[in-house]
C-alpha cells in the first residue's frame, strides 16, 4: 500500500509520467467497467475522458487508507461519464434496467494484469492500419481534446475524423480475428 501512496503522492504533484504508469496499470480495469455500455456509447472517448478528469482531480484527491483508492475512484469516475454520455442518447427504461444490473453484477473491479500477447497483437495490428484512419485512432487514443479538436488537429473534418476512427476499428478487430484473437472472448465478463 505504500508504493501506491508514493506514487498517488506523485500524481498529485503533476508528474504525469507516473500518471502514465499509473493509467496503463489500470487500463484493463476500466475497460472492463465500460463493457456493459459497449454497445450504448463510444467507450474509447469515455475512457479517455474519464482519465483526463482523474488526472484533473488528482491534486485534490485523498486516500482512504484501503487497496485501489484511486482505481476505485477511476471507476466511479469513468461509470459517471459512460452514464452521462448514454443520457444523451435517451436510453430505454428496459435499457438502463438492464445495465444497471450489469454493473451491479460486477462488484467492485480489481486491477487486471495485462495480456502482453494481447497487446502485442493490437500492437501489430495498429502498424497495419492505413495512413488516415490510424492517424485517427492514434489522436482519439491521446485523447487531448474532444473530436472537433482532435479532427482539426490532423486537418480532417469531424464526420472524416469519426469515419475514420470506426474503420480504424473495424481493421483492428478484422486483423485480431485473423491473428487468431477471439474478440468474443476477450471481450466477454
Amino acid at each position: 500500500m505504500q508504493a501506491e501512496q508514493d506514487q498517488l503522492a506523485r500524481i498529485s504533484a503533476g508528474d504525469a509520467a507516473a500518471f502514465g504508469q499509473w493509467a496503463s496499470s489500470v487500463e484493463s480495469s476500466l475497460r472492463q467497467t465500460l463493457r456493459p455500455f459497449a454497445t450504448l456509447c463510444d467507450t474509447e472517448a469515455v475512457l479517455q475522458e474519464a482519465l483526463l478528469r482523474v488526472w484533473q482531480v488528482a491534486p485534490r484527491f485523498v486516500h482512504d487508507g484501503r487497496p485501489n483508492a484511486l482505481l476505485r475512484f477511476a471507476v466511479t469516475t469513468t461509470r459517471n461519464v459512460a452514464l452521462s454520455e448514454l443520457r444523451k442518447t435517451n436510453p430505454t427504461p428496459t435499457e438502463m434496467e438492464a445495465l444497471h444490473r450489469a454493473l451491479d453484477a460486477q462488484g467492485e473491479v480489481q486491477p487486471v494484469s495485462p495480456d502482453p500477447k494481447l497487446r502485442a497483437a493490437i500492437a501489430k495490428c495498429r502498424e497495419k492500419l492505413p495512413p488516415q484512419p490510424g492517424q485517427a485512432l492514434a489522436k482519439r487514443l491521446e485523447g487531448t481534446g474532444d473530436d472537433h479538436a482532435l479532427a482539426a488537429a490532423l486537418r480532417m473534418s469531424l464526420n472524416t475524423f469519426l469515419q475514420n476512427v470506426t474503420r480504424a476499428r473495424k481493421f483492428l478487430a478484422e486483423c485480431l480475428k485473423k491473428a487468431g484473437v477471439d474478440l468474443d472472448l476477450e471481450l466477454s465478463p
